[in-house]
């Protein structure tokens, strides 16, 4: 062992390699949590986003092994292994002012490799870094060959130790509770503080305590104020953010001589919108769905939203008199509707997950509502055969099931054909309405999906336009005009919990829907961080 760490409290050396390993093991695994909410707003939650950055760790963490271990061979200076975990800090810091650059930069790259290039870029650095500890560590702690075998396993149960904690504090605490930026500079001072005391308490350089001070100077530097002027003279103004359990929770308004429209949107993908002046959707799908199930069993009296988005379904089920439930995992979400759309409070709203809910849920309902998104596309085990006979199960004779699912009925249908094939192994009948007209040039959009136990009605009766918005009247007029006959089944699959391949199916739709997404949302919202302490209590409370 090199003198230089003998000099100075000898017998804290190899305990404060431990607490290295473990906390270097930690901050690997918060690294890959937290790269996956940066990636996300941009290339979604896809499964490739997740092997993108799973790739990128491996990787990185590969080359991180090899040249560490090179390195401690030739210089075994535990000065060098802290100036590596100190430069491993810095990055981090770096990761929410470089994020925007980085992400834009790798859009035209597609959906898969955008998000590997991304990743690689912003999060290869910090973690080859990180991987250059291990073997500095064995190095440096293997006093003996004849203990090598025993330090190098406690080494790695200590930093896998490490891991596990890192991402049960990282999923359940840091993103919730601080939100991404703050996260990263937690992360980054944690590593700058452990070289700070190496060099302070074992070389005697008192001077190393001031490496902490870069984190807080990271820390006070001004974010994305998530406002922009568009080109029409509209403001585009985040008025509440969250970086929540299960995705990044934004409400936006967008201010203009059209009037202020409101959005939320999770991860970048808009989950509802409404006229403020009226507090009226100003999205056709929820009008759809509300209309194609109470006309395919009218006079229910029960009804089942799963997805809250903004409430607008639920809340017009509950204005027609019918008792209305709504299930929704996200807390966030339910704040927000209660905040900025006018969802009551005294609105029935199970918090769980909806899969778990309608296995065990023992209530029947007349009519219910899949609208639940996860980044680009609902969640395939809510789509399975299995999940659609539990949804059957909850359905009264003549019960309906209504679907917003987002696709194409041209080109690229594989997934849609998917769909209505598992439906039709679970429903005596289904029915589809597209809310865009396919072969006029758009190749994808809201398609409404009903299913029911009863027998389906021959003719659907007029569309009550009361009260209606005019531009939503509009396309609810033309998508029910069209009468769509669904002919491509064949296609598809039935979906079973088996053998689902719902996200990899039609990948250059999906990448589609993202660009759509991105086009729609000004990037500067999108990386908008989480507001400030007070906005975001309110929002989770």
């Amino acid at each position: 062992m090199s003198n230089e760490t003998t000099q100075r409290f000898p017998q804290l050396f190899q305990p404060f390699l431990l607490l290295t390993a473990g906390l270097t093991g930690g901050l690997v695994m918060a690294v890959e949590v937290l790269g996956a909410r940066v990636i996300a707003p941009f290339f979604g939650v896809s499964l490739f986003v997740w092997t993108a950055l799973i790739a990128v760790t491996l990787l990185a963490l590969a080359a991180g092994y090899v040249t560490g271990g090179r390195w401690a061979d030739r210089s075994g200076s535990p000065a060098l292994l802290f100036s590596l975990i100190a430069a491993s800090g810095v990055l981090l810091l770096l990761v929410p002012f470089a994020k925007a650059a980085v992400l834009q930069a790798a859009l035209p790259l597609g959906l898969r490799w955008g998000a590997f290039i991304g990743a690689l870029a912003l999060f290869g650095p910090p973690l080859f870094l990180l991987g250059c500890v291990s073997p500095f560590l064995v190095r440096l702690a293997a006093r003996e060959w004849s203990q090598l075998g025993r330090t190098v396993g406690l080494m790695y149960a200590i930093s896998t130790a490490g891991s596990f904690l890192g991402t049960v504090l990282t999923g359940y605490y840091l993103v919730a509770e601080l939100g991404l930026s703050r996260a990263f500079h937690v992360s980054g001072a944690l590593l700058l503080a452990l070289s700070a005391v190496y060099f302070a308490l074992f070389r005697g350089q008192m001077a190393a305590l001031l490496l902490p001070m870069v984190a807080l100077l990271a820390a006070s530097i001004p974010l994305q104020q998530g406002k922009v002027v568009l080109a029409d003279g509209t403001v585009a103004q985040v008025v509440d953010s969250r970086d929540s359990y299960y995705g990044h929770v934004q409400v936006v308004d967008y201010r203009g001589e059209k009037g202020h429209i409101r959005e939320m949107l999770i991860d970048g993908q808009i989950q509802g919108g409404i006229d403020v002046a009226t507090g009226q959707s100003i999205y056709e799908y929820s009008y759809m769905l509300e209309h194609l199930t109470l006309a395919s069993n009218p006079g229910g009296k029960r009804a089942l939203v799963i997805g809250l988005g903004t409430g607008t379904i639920p809340r017009r089920y509950a204005a027609r008199g019918i008792e209305t439930e709504v299930v929704d995992i996200e807390p966030a979400v339910v704040a927000a509707a209660h905040t900025h759309f006018g969802f009551p409070a005294s609105q029935r709203t199970h918090l769980i997950d909806a899969r778990y809910f309608l296995a065990t849920a023992k209530t029947r309902y007349d009519y219910i509502i899949l609208d639940v998104f996860s980044g680009d596309s609902t969640p395939g085990y809510l789509l399975s055969r299995e999940a659609l006979e539990l949804v059957r199960a909850r359905l009264e004779p003549g019960g309906v099931l209504g679907i917003n699912l987002i696709g194409s009925l041209a080109g690229e249908r594989r997934m849609t054909a998917s769909v209505m094939r598992t439906l039709e192994a679970a429903f005596p009948w289904v029915r589809i309405y597209p809310l865009y007209i396919p072969g006029s040039g758009e190749s994808m959009g809201n398609i409404s999906i009903v299913a029911g136990i009863g027998e389906p009605l021959d003719e659907l009766p007029a569309l009550d336009e009361t009260g209606l918005p005019l531009p939503v009247r509009d396309g609810l007029r033309r998508a029910l005009a069209q009468r769509y006959v669904w002919n491509g089944s064949s296609e598809g699959i039935v979906l079973t919990d088996d053998y689902n391949p719902i996200d990899v199916i039609d990948l250059t739709l999906k990448e589609a829907i993202r660009r759509g997404i991105l086009d729609a949302t000004p990037h500067e919202i999108l990386l908008s961080g989480t507001t400030d302490a007070a906005s975001g209590r309110a929002l989770a409370a």
